[in-house]
């Protein structure tokens, strides 16, 4: 995930287009359960394109919303699966494993809320397999991480390095969030009939 594809860019504008939609919604409906939902999830994915420190802040105002929908209907299963993928993410992004921990442990709780609450649904018994594998492969992406980062950098370069390496790391993180996750969180969105993005300009 080293560039910014036009794919990306779409993506963003859909989902920006969609939390400024619930936004609005939310100024006219707050108590609408199913809105939270498709706000949070959008955050989630404008989180993927932010700095380690805003990806944060923007995956816990998700939270937020999330938790706010199952006030209003605690049955939300697409709610509690969502927070588990936004405390995926969380771990994820934490590189200290022990802090990281508690995130996975969350998650996997999350899933397994939407499990039993909709045990047909394929989705969430996907994600539930997903998460068992999480905190294995956020020990290699974080002990890779540091090998790359104290292996050949000439001194004079190595905040320079340090600070690329991490950002390239960020970017391997959510392009496995992308991949185990998001790719998820497309399906669930498709059937949540989200309004239309912008149309493209015209060359």
């Amino acid at each position: 995930m080293d560039q910014f594809t036009q794919e990306d860019f779409d993506r963003l504008l859909a989902m920006e287009h969609a939390r400024k939609t619930a936004e609005i919604t939310y100024a006219k409906d707050p108590y609408d359960a199913n809105n939270l939902v498709k706000w949070g999830e959008a955050l989630l994915e404008l989180s993927q394109f932010q700095t380690v420190s805003d990806s944060k802040k923007m995956i816990n105002e998700a939270i937020s919303k999330l938790e706010e929908s199952l006030m209003i209907n605690p049955n939300k299963a697409s709610a509690l699966w969502s927070i588990g993928n936004a405390n995926t993410s969380l771990g994820f992004l934490t590189p200290d494993f022990n802090e990281a921990q508690p995130h996975f442990t969350k998650a996997r709780d999350y899933y397994q809320q939407a499990v039993d609450m909709d045990p047909a649904n394929e989705l969430y018994r996907k994600s539930m397999e997903v998460v068992e594998k999480a905190p294995q492969l956020h020990m290699e992406i974080h002990r890779q991480s540091q090998q790359n980062i104290s292996g050949g950098a000439a001194p004079s370069n190595t905040r320079a390095a340090k600070k690329k390496k991490s950002s390239d790391l960020k970017y391997d993180i959510c392009g496995w969030i992308i991949l185990a996750v998001g790719i998820f969180a497309w399906v669930g969105m498709a059937k949540a009939n989200l309004p239309p993005p912008p149309p493209p300009q015209t060359r």
